[in-house]
């Protein structure tokens, strides 16, 4: 017998079906993505589609060679031509980068989404995996902060589509200009270069190579350090103060609560001015379920003009796993309608079903392949969660009827076939489908 081949540790399959390993199904995954593409349509939003493998040099130079990511997460390797290729770890340097090349940010606005799979070598974990799926929002060309507070806007509307805004909260804070930032980091070092004893392994290591990310740091008595470390906000330019009141001053007006965190600074070197997060601690510690903030320098580190630019992205994962977790429903059923025949009348039935869909293309009607006895067609049609089963027998055929049972109740009755669509409209217009 030949060895049997598994999935690489940290790449999972998302299946139709509940199993042990793998809980959340791929219907699960489908309503969330509905949720989400048609609130995108709500906002005008554009959809674009981006590679899986870039060059390279790209993330480098936009997430920046001294950063986790590039230095140890990244799928790297050399293709047969020779070139160095990576297997995208995030989406917004592809986003800018699809931009540029086409010329999509030049003397224009842009509001862009795209989701799909991202690819980080990193130990897997709960709603963390090898191979992950983000969606995220980029837009480019507005500078002021009513387009930041845009895009809170929607994911706060994202959370009430999906049931989730009792459980998520909003964070969020200015990193100023690369100036004042700059100025503020060597502020922060040479506090910390006075307390080395004090600081955990990675926040040494960060010292000299990303200092903004010990402010994040979950060691205890890095965070007390930290406690009488100069603060970013006395370092800020007028203008972040400005943009970020404004930002605040709609948030407020929105009825949008929110928690100003002085220590949230993200983790890419390419953010300035807003940053925020969306944390929820419905899955244990708190944990990120969606970020952002402002990166008006990239588009020029990438090559192009200078373009003001602010986005955001969230882990489809960890989104679904909470959902799960708080057992929202997103529609698990697998039919609307069940239909079930006898062997002699499968192929009428069939074509039953094919004139249902031509005329309600909204339902979902299943119909049922592979023979059996109507009592067990019966039980496999209240197991996917139909509403009502559609009868095909030799007497419905004779008579040119359909019996309509209703599953919840084992109510039935006789329909003509052309009769058929009317009724089922009605009970559509009168029930909760």
């Amino acid at each position: 017998m030949a060895a049997k081949i598994t999935a690489i540790r940290g790449m999972n399959d998302i299946l139709p079906i509940p199993t042990k390993d793998n809980p959340v199904t791929s219907q699960r995954w489908q309503a969330v993505e509905q949720i989400l593409r048609h609130t995108m349509h709500q906002y005008g939003y554009k959809e674009i589609r981006l590679p899986i493998v870039e060059n390279t040099p790209l993330f480098k130079r936009a997430i920046g060679e001294i950063t986790d990511i590039v230095e140890k997460e990244m799928y790297t390797f050399t293709d047969r031509g020779g070139d160095s290729i990576t297997l995208r770890p995030e989406g917004t340097a592809g986003c800018v980068r699809a931009c540029l090349e086409h010329g999509l940010t030049y003397n224009q606005t842009q509001r862009l989404w795209y989701t799909g799979p991202m690819f980080r070598y990193e130990r897997p974990q709960k709603g963390r995996y090898r191979q992950f799926h983000q969606f995220g929002v980029e837009t480019f060309g507005m500078a002021s902060a009513d387009i930041d507070a845009e895009l809170i806007l929607l994911t706060a509307r994202l959370w009430r589509e999906l049931g989730l805004t009792e459980v998520v909260h909003l964070e969020i804070n200015t990193l100023g200009e690369v100036q004042a930032r700059q100025t503020y980091k060597e502020a922060l070092v040479a506090y910390l270069s006075t307390h080395l004893e004090h600081l955990d392994e990675d926040s040494k290591r960060r010292l000299s190579s990303n200092p903004l990310r010990i402010l994040d740091s979950k060691d205890a008595k890095t965070q007390a350090l930290l406690a009488n470390a100069p603060t970013l906000s006395d370092y800020l330019d007028a203008e972040s103060t400005q943009h970020f009141a404004q930002l605040r001053a709609i948030l407020d007006v929105a009825g949008i609560h929110y928690r100003v965190n002085p220590r949230l600074v993200r983790g890419l070197d390419y953010y300035n001015k807003t940053v925020f997060e969306w944390v929820t601690t419905a899955l244990g510690a708190q944990g990120t379920v969606c970020a952002g903030g402002r990166y008006d320098g990239l588009v020029t580190q990438l090559g192009g003009q200078a373009t003001p630019a602010v986005g955001f992205a969230m882990g489809l994962e960890r989104l679904v796993l909470l959902l799960d977790t708080l057992q929202q429903n997103t529609n698990s059923t697998e039919a609307d309608i069940y239909l079930v025949s006898e062997s002699s009348t499968i192929q009428h039935a069939l074509l039953v079903a094919e004139t249902l869909r031509n005329q309600l293309p909204n339902l979902r009607i299943v119909s049922h392949c592979g023979g059996g006895q109507l009592k067990n067609q019966l039980k496999r049609a209240d197991k996917t969660g139909a509403k009502l089963a559609l009868l095909v027998g030799e007497q419905e055929v004779l008579n040119q009827t359909v019996t309509v049972k209703w599953l919840q109740t084992g109510e039935q009755q006789q329909i003509a076939q052309t009769e058929l669509t009317t009724y089922l409209s009605q009970q559509i217009a009168t029930l909760s489908w």
